[in-house]
């Protein structure tokens, strides 16, 4: 046997077992004595992955950095990052670790149906306020500034409490994000974003994004990706695209981009070491797309970020 054939098992065993795995559709176990799920759980976890629920989820990191996916849209974030994912919107959040690292509990993490919201705005009217701001919710949204961190103490406070106390906390938390102004907030998802979940969708965009993630800063190729999902390379490529609503090309530099902004945001490395670290090959290609994404040059997005 030789070793392409060794290699060709191997890839048709994990492509056997992802066709059996059911999709990352998380299910959110009912409690009985809360209205809504307060938990949290550490990194590496079974819970943090490329999932979605119909459960509406406020979502809090405690440590660490790392890249975080909602929808279509690629980010960076750091402890106090604050956001409100929608009903069925799938999201990630991968932390920058060391070779065994864990951090524990890393997020504290509510989740409530909708429908106790309709319910309950049924019978307190003023609860009735809180549909705009779930309607906006379907793309995702990053808290900034003040409003993030009010936010963070009170999704802490909600999991040191219990009975009214702990709905006195969901309350004022609500209407924290409801107050929150206009420039401390931050819309991910595209509004036409409609990912294709199948079966095994899923968990194939877990592992590539994975992959991405692991290796954005270097060599990412599609092929790579394609074989360790043991798709073709041509059927990969669609069904990525299906199940996430862009191009694998697409998410490689939409991540390279959110680390150069952070980069930029957060050193005084030249702007051409930073071309390259983040894992373009051409700085003029790299200006490119950064102004193509972020609507002014790196230069610019620099001094407007650290002047403010």
């Amino acid at each position: 046997m030789t070793a392409a054939d060794t290699a060709d098992g191997a890839t048709a065993r994990l492509a056997e077992r992802l066709l059996g795995m059911r999709a990352n559709r998380e299910v959110i176990p009912p409690d009985p004595n809360h209205s809504v799920r307060w938990h949290q759980h550490s990194y590496p976890s079974p819970l943090a992955r490329w999932n979605y629920h119909p459960e509406y989820e406020i979502h809090l990191i405690r440590k660490g950095t790392g890249k975080f996916i909602v929808g279509d849209h690629i980010g960076t974030f750091e402890a106090g990052h604050v956001a409100l994912v929608g009903s069925g919107l799938p999201h990630d959040w991968v932390s920058d670790l060391e070779p065994g690292e864990v951090l524990e509990n890393r997020d504290a993490v509510i989740q409530f149906d909708g429908r106790w919201v309709e319910q309950a705005a049924a019978l307190v009217p003023e609860l009735a306020e809180v549909r705009p701001l779930l309607e906006q919710s379907q793309r995702g949204i990053e808290f900034l500034g003040v409003s993030a961190e009010e936010a963070a103490a009170a999704i802490e406070a909600m999991g040191t409490t219990t009975g009214l106390e702990r709905l006195q906390h969901l309350f004022s938390l609500f209407g924290i994000l409801l107050r929150a102004p206009q420039d401390e907030r931050r819309y991910l998802a595209e509004e036409w974003f409609r990912p294709q979940l199948d079966g095994q969708a899923a968990a194939v965009v877990d592992l590539v994004l994975e992959y991405v993630f692991s290796n954005h800063a270097g060599s990412v190729k599609m092929s790579e990706a394609a074989a360790l999902v043991g798709m073709p390379q041509p059927t990969f490529s669609k069904y990525f695209k299906r199940a996430t609503g862009q191009n694998f090309s697409d998410l490689v530099r939409k991540l390279r981009l959110a680390h150069a902004r952070r980069l930029l945001e957060r050193s005084d490395k030249p702007i051409s070491e930073i071309c390259y670290e983040v894992g373009f090959t051409n700085l003029s290609n790299f200006n490119r797309h950064f102004m193509n994404d972020a609507g002014e040059t790196p230069r610019t997005y620099r001094r407007r970020v650290q002047k403010s």
